[in-house]
């Protein structure tokens, strides 16, 4: 077992129980699907009693902090970006999470949005581009939404994106992004909703993680690891200070 440094079990100053298991029942709840009231079952047959509520403020206070951990650790991918939106629900209304992947799968980023429209897909692209662990697109496909052109318009007009960049809209090659899409998509609907954008946003950064490791984009990650490996490795994000 991995013994986090004292600086990083800062972060779980004041919690019931020690962070390895605070981050086991995160990790089980984003990698499976289930319910907060299932990982609480699942804790209580260990002797461990958690409320299902507990569980769900620290998925919303260490998730968006393991995607921050992780990003250091991510391998380099290609400059060939898909990119595209799924549909979210979130209070009974539809909104929108932007991802792009390479052209071998590896995810680049993603942005939940409010708004399907050309500031939003630029706000996305701007976010995928300040990223380090990839260069810069020498091509970008998408589907051929209509707001897309405009926003790679201006970030080439402003310096932000490469002039010679292309943009190709070729909705077949999106395929891959669209086969990565149900990954995130079977998690959110075993969820049963979500009741706010911001706890919406928290967890599928979660669930974005779990993902990128699981296909192992991390160095140290292994594609398809077992709950085992991958609780380690959580353990070891939080292990490095």
């Amino acid at each position: 077992m991995l013994i986090l440094a004292s600086p990083v079990c800062g972060l779980f100053k004041w919690r019931q129980f020690e962070p390895e298991v605070i981050l086991l029942a995160v990790g089980w709840y984003l990698r499976f699907s289930l319910s907060y009231r299932d990982v609480e079952e699942l804790l209580a047959e260990r002797g461990l009693l958690v409320d299902h509520v507990t569980i769900w403020r620290w998925v919303q206070r260490y998730a968006p902090e393991m995607e921050r951990r992780l990003r250091s650790r991510l391998k380099p991918t290609s400059d060939s970006w898909r990119v595209d939106e799924t549909y979210i629900r979130i209070k009974g209304k539809w909104r929108y999470l932007y991802r792009a992947v390479d052209s071998a799968g590896a995810t680049l980023d993603f942005l939940l949005s409010a708004k399907q429209d050309a500031a939003a897909a630029k706000r996305f692209l701007v976010k995928a581009l300040g990223q380090q662990n990839h260069p810069a697109p020498r091509v970008i496909n998408t589907d051929g939404h209509a707001a897309y052109p405009p926003a790679i318009a201006q970030l080439k007009s402003e310096g932000t994106l490469d002039s010679g960049c292309q943009h190709r809209p070729v909705p077949y090659l999106n395929n891959v992004l669209e086969q990565d899409h149900r990954t995130i998509k079977r998690r959110v609907n075993a969820s049963q909703g979500f009741r706010s954008f911001w706890a919406a946003w928290r967890t599928l950064a979660g669930y974005e993680v779990i993902h990128m490791i699981r296909k192992g984009q991390a160095y140290g990650s292994a594609p398809a690891a077992r709950v085992g490996l991958l609780h380690r490795f959580i353990i070891g994000l939080f292990a490095a200070t």
